[in-house]
């Protein structure tokens, strides 16, 4: 599993660094993408990421420099499958879409307004914000507002609602199936914002070949059913069941990616310990003020958070243009993210977290879990 940044900058992109886009790669080589900022699929293209590999699009919010590449990275997406029409009726892709109430909206007239047609379907589902969420003009500006009209490449979604726990904590629930388990929960921005726990689920242990053998089960068609979780019968008229030849199962991995915010508390909740977090740090320490008056957040504040949720790896982002990558400064009168990088390290001072800002193409391997965490 790999965490791959395209873009890691602010309000809009530069020569040297795009805006927000973030590539979950499985070890399958599917891709899932957390926001698409402008200029993202020339982004992909620099990092040699396959967009027909993306299946899964996740959105934070609706501010442009995470939505505004969307239409045409999805319009991109179809003039390279170079499906035939007989071939799109027999196995027609599908994206799924998941994004704050007036995604669909967006990419609706976007697609509509141009005349584009895709040569594969994508679905919406989209996350109904909480009350709380919402600023004072919102309706002032039309916002959010519920469409039922559909492209003609477009799959019936869904309108997601929060689920309240007995402690009056929210979460949305997006995916849940046999390898991962996807929730919402929202953070504090100038418009309804969400940060995204991914949870991968246990996976099956290893074959044990010499036990295999030693019961007379040679190599074929049923090893694949053992992993499957299902017994077999030997040719002895044995049942051999999947716990007798498999060793122990490996601990899935939790990465949680956040949006932009000047608190995300109201997620930590859902995490109790993860292997990484991704954290906006648009401003230094010393522009806290201006930081928090703009819904964004500093190293302290970046760190403080990783710490509440047990993070083992805290990658920052989002940062604001006035910052140059490290490798990019020029004089020492040029502020870089170097800056960001030394307040996080000193406010991480005591724990465990390790610490590292992110540059755009930067790749970050997410480690596998050993198996004797799979209690905790």
């Amino acid at each position: 599993m790999k965490l791959h940044f395209l873009g890691t900058g602010s309000s809009y992109p530069t020569t040297q660094r795009g805006v927000s886009a973030t590539v979950l790669q499985h070890d399958d080589g599917s891709l899932w993408l957390f926001d698409c900022g402008e200029g993202t699929q020339i982004q992909a293209q620099r990092a040699t990421i396959s967009r027909q590999k993306i299946t899964n699009i996740f959105v934070t919010h609706l501010h442009g420099d995470h939505v505004f590449g969307l239409p045409g990275l999805l319009c991109t997406i179809s003039s390279q499958m170079a499906l035939t029409a007989e071939e799109i009726k027999k196995r027609c892709p599908v994206v799924d879409i998941f994004g704050p109430l007036g995604i669909k909206r967006f990419i609706n007239t976007a697609l509509t307004t141009s005349h584009s047609p895709l040569n594969f379907h994508y679905r919406v589902n989209e996350l109904v914000p909480e009350e709380v969420q919402y600023p004072e003009n919102w309706e002032d500006m039309n916002a959010g507002v519920f469409t039922s009209h559909c492209h003609p490449s477009e799959l019936s979604g869904s309108h997601i609602k929060a689920t309240t726990d007995s402690n009056g904590n929210v979460h949305w629930q997006l995916k849940d199936d046999e390898h991962w388990n996807v929730t919402a929960g929202w953070i504090h921005h100038r418009v309804p914002t969400f940060g995204f726990v991914v949870k991968e689920k246990d996976r099956v242990g290893t074959l044990d070949k010499n036990k295999l053998l030693a019961l007379g089960i040679k190599p074929g068609p049923v090893y694949g059913q053992l992993k499957e979780g299902k017994s077999i019968i030997t040719e002895d008229g044995k049942t051999v069941t999947p716990h007798m030849v498999l060793g122990p199962p490996y601990p899935g991995r939790t990465v949680v990616i956040l949006g932009d915010t000047s608190d995300a508390s109201p997620l930590a909740h859902l995490v109790q310990s993860c292997d990484v977090v991704v954290h906006e740090a648009t401003y230094d320490d010393t522009l806290k003020d201006k930081a928090v008056e703009n819904g964004h957040s500093t190293p302290l504040q970046a760190v403080t958070f990783a710490k509440t949720i047990g993070a083992k790896t805290l990658l920052l982002n989002h940062f604001s243009q006035r910052y140059k990558a490290k490798c990019k400064a020029n004089s020492k009168e040029e502020e870089s993210i170097s800056i960001i990088e030394e307040q996080a390290l000193i406010a991480s001072v005591g724990s465990s977290v390790h610490i590292q800002c992110a540059d755009d193409m930067f790749v970050y391997d997410v480690p596998a879990r050993s198996r004797d965490m799979l209690s905790n």
